[in-house]
């Protein structure tokens, strides 16, 4: 219903900006109570467990806590530092390799593609500002690298439920996943090299004051030593508001509004957020999830079927999940038990699961990732799509290793 309103009133319209996305979303959950029986008062009961379930809060607090951090360290002049100080580091012609190679390193280091996206994506908007450069083309390549990261770090979410439900270790996973994944990575990182060359960016530098990149630097530190992202956003907010303060570029009270006015342009994502987090309870409790993981896997016939089957299913979850840690969790059984019916590798599997569910979670406008980017570049997150060259070359890449048979080892 959501996708029949959203993307068929945009295409009608020939313009994906005149829509707001809460709208769509409010009709779709407002069809989602209708499609269940008994009292009002036990539909709504189902659909709010839903939006305020533990998980779906903790992005709340992180969305109200990335808009406030960005929001302070922009009005004390941090964002300007930063950006300053990376330009000076990165010569004009490595701007686009050089923001993708960060993206994966730090997304590496920490396993959160949520962190990376939060830490680097006021970084990527400063500096297509000052260059003149397509914010939505830096932010996309923000996201892909964080991806990259998300799918094999050793730390990642995705990565420990995947080879826990597949019962494989996690170097073993990361055997496979990088052989499918490092052709993708160089290939990109290629690309963006020859895209650079192509790009007229005017860049300016000015003077750094070093004491102003402290907040972000840390914010950045931090997550590389995987402090929780709540805590980071949280040093990064009082750091931000002390330095600040202390320097003058803001009285307590214009910190106070700044951190407000940041709280506020996050609201139309947490709209997003827990209405379709509702939608996804009314669609568990109808059995929606069971009647397409029971579609998929009623007719396999041979092993590229099978994995074949494991991609589509984990990424049909997360598209209704909007979450590809929790559609590997919903998934992994039913993937362990074609696994062995089918005699499929399992850390081949743990690596289909993972890397299907990040491919699929990157491209969506209302994951996580895609919201908090989107909202802290202030642009649709519709835009940003056409730009996200990693995952959907990672996802040509898995097609190809399953249809291939790749690779051999473990296949």
């Amino acid at each position: 219903m959501f996708v029949a309103l959203y993307l068929g009133t945009s295409l009608v319209l020939g313009d994906f900006y005149q829509i707001p996305i809460t709208v769509p979303f409010l009709l779709a959950s407002v069809y989602a109570l209708l499609t269940l029986r008994g009292s009002m008062k036990s539909r709504i009961d189902v659909f709010s467990s839903g939006a305020g379930d533990s998980n779906v809060l903790l992005m709340v607090w992180i969305f109200v806590l990335a808009g406030a951090f960005a929001s302070t360290a922009k009005s004390m002049g941090a964002i300007d530092a930063t950006v300053s100080l990376t330009l000076r580091a990165l010569p004009d012609t490595f701007l686009l390799p050089g923001i993708f190679l960060a993206s994966c390193a730090i997304s590496f280091a920490i396993g959160t593609s949520v962190g990376t996206v939060a830490a680097l994506t006021p970084v990527a908007v400063g500096i297509a500002q000052q260059a003149q450069m397509d914010v939505t083309l830096l932010v996309g390549i923000v996201i892909s690298g964080a991806y990259f990261g998300d799918n094999l770090s050793f730390i990642s979410d995705t990565t420990i439920v995947a080879t826990q439900s597949q019962g494989c270790k996690m170097n073993d996973k990361f055997k496979v996943n990088f052989r499918i994944v490092l052709p993708v990575a160089l290939l990109v990182f290629a690309y963006y090299v020859w895209a650079n060359q192509r790009i007229d960016a005017t860049v300016t530098t000015t003077p750094v004051n070093y004491l102003l990149v402290v907040p972000y630097l840390s914010v950045i530190i931090a997550a590389l030593m995987g402090v929780n992202v709540v805590i980071t956003l949280a040093l990064g907010i009082a750091l931000s508001a002390t330095i600040g303060i202390l320097t003058g570029a803001y009285t307590p009270l214009a910190c106070i509004g700044a951190m407000a006015d940041g709280m506020k342009g996050m609201s139309e994502l947490i709209l997003i957020t827990l209405m379709a987090s509702g939608i996804l309870a009314v669609i568990k409790h109808n059995g929606g999830i069971e009647a397409i993981i029971h579609a998929l896997t009623r007719r396999i016939h041979g092993k590229r079927a099978a994995e074949a089957s494991i991609a589509a299913l984990v990424a049909l979850v997360n598209v209704c999940t909007a979450n590809n840690t929790v559609a590997i969790i919903t998934t992994g059984g039913i993937a362990k038990q074609i696994t062995e019916h089918y005699g499929l590798d399992r850390r081949k599997t743990a690596s289909i699961l993972d890397t299907a569910a990040c491919c699929t979670q990157a491209i969506l406008p209302y994951g996580a990732q895609m919201l908090i980017a989107a909202g802290l570049a202030q642009v649709n997150p519709v835009s940003l799509i056409h730009h996200l060259l990693y995952p959907m070359l990672l996802a040509l890449a898995l097609i190809l290793a399953i249809l291939f048979r790749f690779p051999r080892k473990y296949s």
